[in-house]
């Protein structure tokens, strides 16, 4: 056990955080971070539609919620080629690099567009359809303006002023992009956005099956507990979240749900209504053993987090004593299998429980008061959460009091050598 704890910390977590901090990772990470607010207020629109169905009102919600949540790939085509040019410090191109992209992903989903014959913005691959398109389209554009990034047509000395020489220094990557875009799609009528599209889907479906659901659970709680921030996986993650909801939602909409056909990978499901009360692994339990712990540290420790706990924010407690403690890094990864395996058992295989047919990404929003919201007022799913705070409670006991054991004698020892 010592020799594989020496592996993760000495091999394992320093290629992770190589990663971590890897300029394309950060790039579509901090992209995708930016647009949160546009979701959690899509969020809100979403939870009015379900007024709508008790209370006749002159509009609906739908439409803000598609100018909000149905407008992220837009806003995150922007901002790939945006927060790249800002990293490579190529800053006065970076509005320019922002909207080559924009129109470029536009372009790809041209047909789209056309096939849904309706006027004006709408389509899918605005929302969270087209989230993997506007990465790729983003990646191309960042990579076509980091190579022209130093070219300039004009020599240092040049008389003519610095905005008129970006102006035609800007024409040669805006041309590649564009009208490489423009030939590939609209002259030799390549689908970009369906081959895309097509490229990902695999790792929505894989994700959306009980393999990839507990497997993902327990890679979340596996980085996590050697202190590895999950957003690492953002780049990958959040897209099939978006895609997965929107997915939902669509079958909301047209009356077709059913528990066969409704994916579980979904931020609304994995932090707001089921497995992860008080934040990823399910520490609220543990927080409430430490703040009764007969370890002056691990009590003083418990009291601290409670208040984070209670809106789903685990950091303190992580680093505080599971963070590279061999002790409470075993249960939480025990837990990171169990807790999604029952959601998939409880929501999927016998369906007693139910699945979130709205979108509620407040994952802030404190236990079961989310679950309520987010099931619309489902007894049962308040039940569900609390079965699930008991067993990870059950999980987290008995390594914590081998944990309280060990600090309690080293604070008698240091008693003894005071």
């Amino acid at each position: 056990m010592q020799k594989f704890i020496n592996w993760l910390e000495n091999s394992f977590a320093p290629k992770m955080n190589v990663v971590n901090h890897n300029v394309w990772v950060v790039t579509l990470k901090d992209s995708i971070m930016q647009v949160l607010p546009f979701i959690l207020l899509g969020s809100l629109f979403c939870i009015g539609t379900v007024i709508e169905e008790y209370v006749s009102l002159p509009f609906s919600f739908w439409t803000p919620f598609g100018w909000t949540m149905g407008m992220i790939s837009v806003l995150v085509s922007i901002l790939i080629p945006f927060n790249f040019c800002e990293k490579k410090r190529l800053r006065k191109q970076r509005l320019i690099a922002g909207a080559t992209n924009l129109i470029f992903f536009l372009i790809s989903i041209t047909p789209v567009v056309v096939a849904e014959g309706e006027p004006g913005f709408g389509s899918s691959a605005f929302g969270a359809g087209g989230m993997f398109c506007a990465m790729i389209t983003g990646v191309i554009t960042c990579i076509v303006f980091n190579l022209f990034g130093k070219f300039t047509f004009f020599k240092e000395d040049s008389a003519i002023p610095d905005f008129v020489r970006q102006w035609f220094d800007a024409l040669l990557p805006i041309g590649i992009v564009i009208f490489g875009a423009f030939l590939l799609v609209q002259v030799f009528n390549v689908d970009l956005y369906t081959i895309i599209t097509n490229l990902f889907m695999p790792l929505q479906g894989i994700l959306n099956t009980w393999y990839g659901f507990i497997l993902s659970g327990f890679i979340y709680c596996f980085i996590y507990s050697m202190g590895i921030s999950s957003w690492v996986l953002t780049p990958l993650s959040q897209p099939v979240k978006l895609a997965t909801i929107a997915s939902n939602l669509a079958l909301v909409a047209a009356g077709t749900a059913t528990v066969a056909n409704m994916g579980l990978y979904t931020e609304t499901l994995m932090y707001a209504t089921y497995m992860w009360i008080g934040g990823i692994a399910c520490t609220f339990p543990l927080v409430i053993l430490l703040a009764r712990s007969k370890s002056m540290k691990l009590k003083a420790l418990g009291r601290a987090c409670l208040g984070p706990a209670i809106f789903n924010i685990n950091e303190p407690v992580i680093f505080g004593c599971v963070a590279w403690n061999p002790l409470m890094m075993l249960p939480m990864w025990i837990i990171g299998i169990v807790l999604p395996a029952m959601t998939w058992i409880g929501c999927k295989v016998l369906a007693i429980f139910p699945i979130p047919q709205i979108q509620f990404e407040m994952w802030y929003c404190p236990y079961p008061i989310s679950t309520w919201i987010s099931t619309q007022g489902s007894l049962m799913a308040v039940l569900f959460v609390v079965i699930q705070f008991i067993v990870a409670g059950l999980i987290w006991y008995p390594f914590f009091k081998a944990y309280e054991k060990q600090c309690v004698e080293e604070e008698q020892g240091q008693i003894e050598n005071a």
